[in-house]
């Protein structure tokens, strides 16, 4: 497992990245990231879960999906996407909502610092036989606190992603 932050300074963009190596063939890390029943197992950090996940999954499709935590309090995001590349590449855009996928700007939803209204999620998927690599890129997350929660809440993600591969066939 290894984490490390980016950023591009020719274009000014910050790039959080990502990279995991999973015990499980690219076939199954793909479904875990393609199909509702899988994502919803591990989607969010840990002690959050996701009552709710719906993707069109196409290039033009939408995504919507829920995290909730311990208190009940529940965080929506959505996005299009952009690329899908089978068993190799996703690339959607990433944006906060309310619940019926309408998208909201981060201060609406009570993001501190400097967010843009749309990120962008790249998701590659390298084969190595039985197992997989994975790396994310997580384009526009602000520098600092919200970098560093944003990478731990990935990698807790990822954590169950582990573990919710177990059961994907």
């Amino acid at each position: 497992m290894s984490g490390k932050n980016a950023t591009d300074s020719k274009s000014a963009v910050r790039e959080l990245v990502i990279t995991r190596v999973f015990n499980a063939p690219v076939k199954l890390v793909w479904k875990a990231w393609t199909e509702t029943e899988h994502f919803k197992k591990w989607w969010g950090p840990k002690d959050y879960t996701c009552p709710s996940s719906t993707m069109d999954f196409r290039v033009g499709g939408k995504f919507l999906h829920a995290m909730r935590n311990h208190e009940g309090q529940e965080y929506w995001s959505t996005g299009i996407y952009k690329e899908i590349i089978p068993l190799k590449k996703i690339v959607s855009t990433d944006n906060f909502s309310d619940p019926q996928g309408n998208i909201l700007s981060p201060t609406e939803v009570g993001m501190p610092g400097d967010w843009p209204k749309e990120l962008e999620v790249t998701i590659t998927f390298e084969d190595q036989g039985t197992k997989t690599k994975m790396t994310l890129h997580h384009i526009g997350i602000p520098d600092g606190v919200m970098n560093e929660m944003t990478n731990a809440g990935w990698n807790q993600s990822f954590d169950k992603l582990e573990t919710a591969l177990l059961t994907v066939k």
